[in-house]
């Protein structure tokens, strides 16, 4: 038997914030959503105020003006760093980890580590703490479902949430069984609330309902992903744990405007952001583009208004990494689908057709490398070095447009100081 681990960081756009902003303690806080739409992350105070996930902000202003709350929008420098923060330190007690999202980890020990489990929990949550300022809780069991579901015990039953820490090996069957027919099937992994309905038409309402469940009969009626998750809740392992995370489909670069944009020059700009952004993201995972596709949006929202929603993809003569060609492919794309006389609320540029550089096939035909091609992938190495080491748009391209003041960019009224990326944000003290 190998135990697994899952470490997730609680409420974690709260934590961060609350890291760096000692008035943000003990008060109801939100993370808003792109253009401060609608609560992402909420602290347990906000949610004590019936605050729901998802809810629109102007429902809860009020609400959160009477019980002095704030609401911040959302941080992706600042978050994307203590992120990073994070799993390193959770890498320590380790060699085996799979970093699943941007708040959640899983570690695998070996058979020999499985009596000092509980202890070592404890000592990962007070490092996390203690290194980072952010709260985690810890769920350990034989599979990597059965740590998930240790995890969703450890934060929120009341047998667990003081220390932290759920070992579900250390729990006797007794006790085991008790929380498996407390616990709904929705706090399953990766059963959401229309599976939950789906299983609850079948008679599977709990956790211990779909233990119990014949694995080849949910294959046949359901399918083979809820089959592996009922015997990874008896204890069979079947999913293994992601070291390597698998090669990369597409990269997406999408957001919606701050206020509508009618213009094609706009857009433009929008989508050039975008595109160099993707590409950036690109080279950074060492792959390069065979296929560009542009995505302009009206708002479905405002039925009142026309609707139009294009979608073009253009295939590249050469597959590559250089924002150059790919500005110039967004570009054309637009051209292709722009239509004036409408409000369009959102653009996007997702890249497809991915490969890892050096490994596309030649064309027998293709003119020979241009002897500034050396020169050229130095100059991307250079830009991209200094727009991360002094922030992304230090360096831009001047289809991008200026440095502020575009109607496009996402609105953020409530944004909190870059306070681990940006010299200008370190707190100061006086």
């Amino acid at each position: 038997m190998t135990p697994f681990a899952l470490i997730d960081a609680n409420n974690f756009y709260v934590s961060c914030e609350r890291v760096f902003d000692y008035h943000l303690r003990d008060r109801p806080v939100v993370v808003l959503s792109n253009n401060d739409g609608c609560c992402v992350a909420r602290s347990p105070e906000a949610k004590a105020l019936g605050i729901r996930m998802g809810q629109p902000f102007f429902e809860v202003r009020d609400l959160l003006a009477q019980h002095q709350g704030r609401a911040l929008s959302s941080n992706y420098a600042l978050y994307g760093d203590m992120s990073s923060r994070l799993m390193q330190v959770i890498g320590q007690f380790s060699p085996e980890q799979e970093v699943y999202s941007i708040d959640e980890s899983f570690l695998r020990f070996t058979p020999g580590e499985a009596a000092g489990l509980t202890a070592l929990g404890l000592a990962l949550r007070a490092r996390v703490l203690q290194w980072t300022g952010l709260p985690v809780g810890v769920g350990i069991g034989p599979t990597k479902t059965l740590a998930k579901l240790a995890n969703h015990l450890a934060k929120r039953h009341p047998d667990f949430a003081a220390a932290g820490v759920c070992n579900w090996l250390d729990l006797s069957a007794a006790a085991r069984a008790a929380y498996a027919a407390d616990l709904g099937v929705a706090a399953v992994w990766g059963i959401g609330g229309r599976w939950a309905a789906r299983l609850g038409q079948a008679g599977i309402q709990t956790v211990a309902d779909l233990r119990r469940a014949d694995p080849e009969g949910l294959r046949r009626r359901f399918n083979v992903v809820l089959a592996r998750t009922a015997l990874e809740l008896r204890g069979t392992p079947c999913l293994a744990l992601e070291e390597t995370p698998p090669p990369r489909q597409q990269i997406i670069a999408s957001r919606s405007f701050g206020q509508p944009v009618t213009t094609r020059a706009e857009l433009g700009e929008a989508l050039a952001s975008h595109t160099a952004r993707a590409a950036v993201r690109l080279r950074a995972a060492g792959l390069v583009t065979g296929l560009l596709q542009v995505s302009i949006a009206t708002s479905p929202f405002r039925e009142d208004e026309p609707q139009y929603h294009p979608t073009w993809g253009l295939a590249l003569p050469v597959p590559t990494a250089d924002t150059v060609p790919l500005l110039r492919a967004a570009r054309a794309a637009l051209g292709l689908i722009f239509r004036a006389g409408y409000r369009y609320q959102r653009a996007g540029v997702v890249l497809l057709d991915l490969s890892p550089a050096g490994a596309v096939t030649g064309d027998l035909f293709a003119p020979v490398a241009p002897a500034g091609a050396a020169r050229r992938a130095r100059l991307l190495d250079v830009l991209d070095g200094v727009n991360g080491r002094w922030g992304r748009g230090t360096l831009r391209y001047l289809a991008e447009g200026g440095p502020g003041g575009q109607t496009w960019r996402m609105r953020r009224e409530r944004l909190s100081p870059a306070y681990t990326t940006d010299w200008a944000g370190l707190p100061g003290v006086g």
